[in-house]
């Protein structure tokens, strides 16, 4: 009778185990420039966050397919594209042949429709997703199980109201200096998200440009302080106003740039002014910025050039009670924050 009561309670300890929910988990994949970020919720369901760059050999779908087994994970639950620029949809074809994709979101129809390659990729993107496509709205959330995930910016428009806990006036709108209006529209397209687990939260706004970060944050801060955030447009100064990340506040950012991509001194020196700000961790050494710029090489996951490149990622794992973890892939190297 002991031994069977024994057998049963193993069986039952095996069981809660393989139930038990884990931690938000997210990805950074290496697009050499382009853009893919992996969301993996508690239970497991997934959201991936644009398909990075076509290329002959599939390079950029096999480095997500990659992320996705490291995850565990069968299927793509959702697929959220910010706008249909190449280095953030090329990958897609190729890579819904490697794995299933349940729904399609995006922002709309590309405003870029007069440019013939933009219009057959958009084409073709339609062609891809029918049945399987939703149009994403400010104010939106997005189902992923045990995640809280709000649409703040699409096709142009900010949220309607500030979220919770923001709203206060901010001082820097003051200095705003606007920039020319950008050379390819369908940045000012993209969709931004605030995803939340607990205390944590996390922006992504894919590459929303300089005078459109202003209706998010201009006269008031409708996003609130953030903990973690996604350097926009790869570290550009076409975006990252200081009006925007001085309004979120940031401890830990993350630079999705590629190796002659992004990462310009003077966006650095924007980011590092941000109060609050403990570490920036890049994909990509930026090559064409001085060492000593770029941050702490434990915190940088690939340090060659494209051609050498071995697209290590970055992950970060957020436990229940608000403390989340950086982990550089390349080395191992981690480091533990508290949500704000």
């Amino acid at each position: 009778m002991f031994s069977k009561l024994i057998l049963v309670f193993g069986f039952l300890g095996i069981g809660a185990t393989l139930g038990a929910s884990r931690d938000l988990e997210i990805y950074w994949i290496d697009a050499e420039g382009g853009a893919s970020t992996l969301i993996v919720a508690p239970g497991g369901e997934s959201l991936l966050v644009d398909t990075a760059n076509r290329t002959p050999d599939d390079r950029d779908a096999k480095r997500i397919m990659a992320a996705a087994q490291l995850a565990g994970l069968k299927k793509i639950d959702l697929l959220v594209t910010t706008h249909y620029h190449g280095d953030h949809i090329g990958a897609m074809p190729a890579l819904a042949k490697m794995i299933p994709i349940g729904t399609y979101m995006d922002h709309g129809e590309s405003v870029e429709l007069d440019r013939p390659p933009m219009a057959s990729s958009f084409k073709a993107y339609e062609e891809l997703t029918a049945g399987k496509r939703k149009i994403l709205k400010p104010g939106d959330r997005i189902p992923l199980k045990g995640v809280d995930i709000q649409v703040v910016m699409s096709d142009g428009q900010p949220i309607g109201k500030p979220l919770k806990g923001a709203g206060m006036a901010n001082s820097l709108c003051s200095e705003f200096k606007e920039h020319p209006p950008d050379p390819a529209p369908e940045n000012n397209q993209s969709v931004g998200l605030v995803v939340k687990y607990g205390k944590f939260d996390f922006l992504d706004l894919g590459d929303l440009t300089w005078n459109y970060e202003q209706k998010l944050v201009c006269p008031v801060n409708r996003i609130g302080k953030v903990d973690l955030f996604q350097v926009s447009h790869h570290g550009l100064d076409r975006s990252n106003s200081p009006q925007l990340v001085g309004a979120i506040q940031p401890a830990v950012m993350v630079m999705n740039n590629g190796p002659r991509k992004g990462g310009l001194p003077s966006v650095f020196e924007t980011l590092r002014k941000s109060p609050g700000l403990e570490d920036i961790w890049q994909v990509h050494l930026a090559l064409t910025t001085p060492k000593e710029i770029n941050t702490d090489e434990r915190m940088i996951a690939n340090l060659e050039p494209t051609e050498e490149c071995k697209g290590n990622l970055l992950k970060v794992s957020v436990a229940p009670d608000g403390k989340f973890t950086v982990t550089n892939l390349r080395n191992n190297f981690s480091k533990t924050y508290q949500s704000q």
